[in-house]
């Protein structure tokens, strides 16, 4: 008698997860185009996919890339001294067709990036994507926002939204964090971020 054993499944890759972003900069100045293509060509974007349309730039590739390429674009168009804002859309779990049905989570690891010294303000919101009758949104969302309280970046909560304050690498990374903290039992989540940094409405 003979057994035979299958080959364990390989883990899917960032991109066959659908693991990406898109972000939009708006500058409120009259050389937003120079700040803004500026800020893309000088951002490194080793191991991802980037591909800039009218609307947004789509940045694809694992989480701690993806961050660190969205708090050095953000970080390079706030340097021009301008009020910027940054509109962020995370998610993972679908690689971006009409149809998707994912079935399994993908682990990885909470992104960190070093603190670039400039405040941000921004507004969040997270939604885990899933119609199983085990899933528990609220209990994940809330879950996160602890997160955000111990990381120090938690600054109160609005209709629809909760506020972060903070370094702009930390009020990223705190949307990064509970985006894969949930995914790591929600096949599909996305999150939402606006950033705000160098606002004339802050003293």
């Amino acid at each position: 008698m003979t057994t035979t054993t299958s080959a364990p499944v390989a883990a899917p890759t960032p991109q066959e997860f659908g693991v990406g972003a898109r972000v939009t900069l708006a500058v409120m100045r009259d050389d937003y185009v120079d700040v803004i293509l500026g800020a893309l060509r000088a951002t490194d974007v080793s191991g991802l996919t980037v591909a800039t349309d009218p609307v947004s730039t789509f940045v694809g590739g694992d989480e701690q890339s993806i961050v660190r390429f969205l708090v050095d674009l953000t970080g390079r168009a706030a340097a021009s001294g301008a009020h910027v804002s940054a509109t962020i859309t995370f998610s993972r779990g679908c690689p971006g067709e009409v149809a998707c049905s994912p079935t399994v989570a993908r682990a990885s690891e909470v992104p960190s990036v070093e603190r670039v010294g400039r405040d941000a303000l921004a507004q969040w919101a997270l939604y885990p994507l899933s119609d199983a009758p085990s899933a528990d949104h609220m209990r994940d969302i809330y879950a996160a926002i602890d997160h955000a309280k111990e990381l120090g970046t938690f600054a109160g909560s609005e209709h629809f939204v909760t506020n972060l304050r903070g370094d702009l690498a930390d009020v990223i990374a705190t949307a990064a964090a509970g985006w894969v903290l949930v995914g790591r039992t929600v096949p599909h989540v996305t999150s939402h971020l606006t950033v705000s940094l160098n606002s004339p409405s802050v003293a």
